[in-house]
């Protein structure tokens, strides 16, 4: 029998070994096609105080998602939820749960209509341009923003995509108005100092050589308060801090960017853990 060349047997281990190395790569930008692996769920045996926790809901038909995922709730997941809990379990004391970056454990997915959402008091809900509610998620959120917890909207942009989630948010609350936050406003001093305010942008924004999406030429920041000055929900606007949390060891994503999208977005947990 004829064996092999070895040369031949040499490019064959050199390809299967070249293949093992870049699996780990393929996975992290493709997790959901990856099943579970040893080691790599996060376990949280304890109860840990604070869960990453993200909003599901129905975005009217418009569907895909990121990387062809099941929606634009979707979009990040979970490599954001991954980046900022590393960052934020760094930079505080806050007792929160890891988060994987290959299937996401750890974090939670979780809808309006699902009681355990009064569980948790921080609500993340991304590309809310896009989102459309039931009557019964209506009447939930406004509870769930009135009983103390708090909601974190990112990535929608221009003024077609604000209509949009405004009509939501005015079905929500028809008896608050969506002001500007003001600078001097406790959320944005509740561990960092955050004088400083620029526009954050997508990567892919980035690439076209611009920091904004559509007509969303200034970002802004603004919300809803309760009766007792307590901010409900902050509207992050024409910006998109997943991307930034998301793309925080990728080279072509500003590092000062990134950095002063974990500022914000660790104020916006102090502030909702303790008010």
């Amino acid at each position: 029998m004829n064996s092999a060349h070895p040369i031949v047997r040499l490019l064959c281990l050199l390809l299967c070994l070249s293949g093992l190395a870049a699996a780990p790569a393929w996975a992290q930008r493709f997790p959901y096609q990856q099943p579970p692996r040893a080691g790599d769920v996060t376990m949280d045996p304890n109860g840990s105080e604070f869960h990453f926790v993200r909003l599901i809901y129905s975005d009217r038909g418009r569907g895909g998602g990121f990387r062809g995922r099941g929606g634009s709730w979707t979009t990040d997941m979970p490599e954001a939820e991954h980046f900022f809990m590393q960052g934020l379990l760094r930079l505080t004391v806050v007792d929160g749960t890891e988060v994987s970056v290959y299937n996401g454990a750890g974090a939670e997915q979780l809808s309006l209509d699902d009681p355990a959402i009064f569980d948790y008091p921080w609500l993340y809900a991304v590309e809310v341009g896009h989102w459309s509610l039931s009557q019964l998620e209506i009447a939930n959120l406004r509870e769930y923003l009135l009983r103390g917890g708090f909601m974190m909207t990112d990535d929608f942009h221009g003024s077609q995509e604000w209509s949009d989630f405004a009509v939501v948010m005015q079905s929500v609350f028809p008896d608050r108005p969506i002001v500007d936050v003001p600078p001097d406003a406790e959320i944005f001093h509740a561990l960092y100092d955050l004088d400083e305010k620029i526009q954050i942008p997508g990567l892919a924004a980035l690439y076209n050589g611009v920091t904004y999406e559509r007509d969303g030429v200034e970002p802004t920041w603004r919300g809803i308060f309760d009766d007792e000055g307590r901010l409900m929900v902050i509207i992050n606007h024409n910006m998109d801090l997943g991307d930034a949390w998301e793309h925080a060891d990728t080279p072509g994503y500003p590092e000062p960017m990134t950095a002063l999208a974990y500022r914000f977005a660790v104020n916006y947990v102090i502030y909702a853990m303790t008010h």
